[in-house]
């Protein structure tokens, strides 16, 4: 098979060596992803206040919430051209991403509805502040206009990932994340739309970014070459992305809820501690891309192996992704603690919003390790085909626990501090959960390639 210098052969040879170089751009991409948010953020409370601050952070879990569940459909269309590709089915490999790219394009204009009808009534479920909730709508909507371009980018990038591509859709996102630095600067500074700008700059750079990767795939020679007039949503192919990708999604979404939970306990502490926490919560979202870059690289060569029965190789990928998570998410968990006050400074130089910021990354950010570990095992399965029981898993360790804390502890003890023991603590019991059912599914796969012929019996 003949590829091209982007993509990566996860099927043969070396290990350590390509996950890296398909985990590097990953997490760079991811993080350039994230400076999205976090050049809004930076811009309006440098230039807007606290409050300001407090309306944008108070908007993060919520679309959170209403993207993740769609996010994970885009796992299942990995995984399923990931399987494709190595087992060289051209044409049910142009079909799953056709049908992929019709199911991004459909999921973001459902989401550019349902965030327009339900963006304040979420916030006021969430108890969000007067003083705030007015500007927390107002972005929530502009936020969620670009959708379509959303969706459409992170589905494109997920396909060039299933083939070892994660090259490309970095320097697409370098591109959109240099529009969105120059039009928050421009329409908050320049002409002071305040949050509305910001959301106006981050609308703009996830268009651009859509463009980019949908040029990419319609260059394209290979398989997964893309053409509009071959856009279609063919059953067989669906119902295979949902398998795996709406287990993802719901888990998402689920523990992202149980974050929104967490939001609004926040929030009863005051815009202070909102701004804190949108500033903490923005380092967080560092610490999670880059175990997430290793995450998706092991469920993308997991797949790919498991399309050819390679199971030792599987194994492989496993231990080395697992060295690789813990010793980045270690390093920079680390980092962030010890430099959280500098680092916290970048976002407000108001003292009592740095105060909450360190309470909350004092209790997160060292042991985040477990975070890459928990969310590791999943990335596997997910790899094996198998979604649905880790994610009901990670519902009960990670859901359960915080929710448990939140209304069982919390209460006793408001601190934020005690608030965000509950992160590390439910990590470590969703890892014990999530370690037994890789045990049971992993020898369920051996039965399978027995079967297949690719094992002896």
């Amino acid at each position: 098979m003949k590829r091209s210098k982007y993509e990566i052969d996860m099927c043969h040879g070396s290990i350590m060596d390509k996950l890296i170089s398909f985990s590097l751009p990953l997490m760079c991409t991811s993080i350039l992803q994230l400076m999205f948010n976090a050049v809004d953020i930076i811009v309006v409370g440098k230039y807007n206040g606290s409050q300001a601050l407090a309306a944008v952070g108070a908007t993060t879990a919520l679309i959170n919430i209403f993207t993740n569940l769609f996010i994970g459909l885009s796992l299942g269309a990995n995984v399923l051209a990931a399987r494709y590709y190595a087992a060289g089915r051209d044409k049910e490999m142009s079909e799953a991403v056709h049908t992929s790219l019709a199911l991004a394009l459909i999921s973001g204009v459902l989401m550019v509805f349902v965030g327009l009808g339900a963006s304040r009534t979420a916030l006021e479920i969430m108890d969000t502040p007067e003083n705030v909730i007015d500007q927390s709508a107002l972005y929530l909507r502009i936020y969620f206009m670009g959708m379509p371009f959303f969706m459409l980018y992170n589905y494109g990038a997920s396909i060039l990932r299933a083939v070892g591509d994660t090259k490309r859709p970095l320097m697409f996102l370098a591109a959109a994340g240099l529009t969105n630095v120059v039009l928050d600067l421009l329409l908050v500074i320049v002409i002071p739309l305040g949050v509305a700008g910001v959301a106006v700059g981050t609308v703009a750079s996830q268009m651009v970014s859509s463009i980019l990767v949908l040029w990419c795939l319609y260059r394209s020679e290979g398989s997964y070459q893309f053409r509009f007039s071959r856009l279609t949503l063919k059953g067989v192919y669906l119902k295979r992305i949902f398998q795996v990708g709406i287990p993802a999604g719901i888990q998402s979404t689920v523990i992202n809820f149980s974050n929104a939970l967490l939001q609004s306990s926040v929030n009863s502490f005051g815009s202070t501690a909102m701004a804190g926490y949108t500033a903490a919560n923005n380092i967080m979202g560092f610490l999670y891309a880059s175990v997430n870059s290793v995450t998706q690289a092991c469920m993308s060569f997991t797949s790919q192996n498991y399309s050819v029965g390679e199971q030792k190789r599987m194994d492989r990928i496993l231990l080395d992704c697992g060295v690789l998570s813990v010793g980045v998410s270690f390093v920079l968990g680390v980092g962030a603690y010890v430099f959280g006050n500098q680092v916290l400074r970048i976002y407000t130089s108001e003292g009592d919003v740095i105060q909450c910021g360190l309470e909350i990354l004092s209790m997160t950010t060292v042991p985040y390790f477990l975070c890459g570990i928990m969310d590791l095992i999943p990335g596997a399965l997910r790899g094996m085909g198998h979604s649905g029981v880790p994610m009901i898993l990670s519902v009960i360790g990670t859901v359960g626990v915080r929710v448990l804390w939140i209304y069982g502890f919390f209460p006793y003890n408001r601190s934020l501090d005690f608030l965000f023991i509950s992160y590390p603590g439910s990590w470590i019991i969703t890892i014990l959960l999530q370690v037994v059912c890789y045990h049971f599914v992993r020898k369920q796969c051996i039965r399978h390639m027995e079967n297949q012929g690719f094992l002896e019996k």
